[in-house]
């Protein structure tokens, strides 16, 4: 990027025109109005603009997609690389996707927010977060949405990786040396954990899964 950081820019990455349109007029309010938003509809039209312009905070807006939520992982991974400097807020379809993505990401976030808030409370989420730019993981708004359920034991991490990968309860309980009884109270565990009701919800929750950062190039290959 050619310029220096100026904290007044915040780029939102929103593919929907409407919810585009809504986040304008949420973020036109005066609580936070003293920064400059910038509305992108693509990845590749917002890594074009990083080439003029200089952003201290980006915010990927979901809308509950699968899909979306690997190429938001994609997305802010490669900010992690190329912009470390750079804030990386998730703005998650509702509550349950907050929460999915607080449990499942494997990227360290500086703010997981739910466009299911109330308008005030989420302007005053974003208020903080905005203001909050080295508390990566720390602050009040991410601490909120880890205490609302209990974080996936080992064992249910285990079984979600298995269950995306297409194994049975009777293959699962094999490989971890378990009952399948066990299991399923494992499977039931982990659905009440990530505010799911079914196994297709279950997947969809697990799919965050399949996408997992590169391992880290050697001395060797970066040189």
């Amino acid at each position: 990027m050619g310029n220096s950081h100026k904290k007044g820019n915040v780029a939102i990455i929103e593919k929907c025109a409407m919810s585009r349109e809504g986040l304008r007029h949420l973020f036109s309010e005066s609580s936070i109005n003293q920064y400059s938003f910038h509305f992108f509809n693509e990845q590749s039209v917002f890594h074009q603009a990083l080439k003029h312009t200089s952003f201290f905070s980006v915010i990927y807006s979901l809308l509950g997609h699968r899909k979306e939520r690997r190429e938001c992982l994609v997305c802010l991974h490669w900010l992690s690389l190329s912009c470390p400097d750079v804030q990386h807020i998730v703005l998650a379809g509702d509550d349950r996707e907050a929460q999915l993505v607080g449990h499942l990401s494997p990227l360290r976030l500086h703010g997981i927010l739910s466009k299911s808030s109330p308008l005030p409370v989420l302007q005053e989420q974003l208020g903080m977060l905005l203001g909050e730019t080295q508390r990566i993981n720390e602050n009040m708004i991410n601490n909120w949405y880890v205490s609302q359920c209990r974080m996936l034991s080992p064992t249910e991490w285990e079984l979600l990786n298995y269950l995306r990968r297409g194994f049975s309860l009777v293959e699962i309980a094999s490989l971890l040396d378990r009952n399948v009884k066990t299991i399923r109270a494992h499977k039931f565990n982990a659905m009440t954990k990530l505010g799911v009701t079914s196994d297709i919800g279950l997947l969809d929750a697990a799919d965050i899964l399949t996408w997992s950062p590169p391992a880290p190039c050697s001395t060797s290959e970066l040189m």
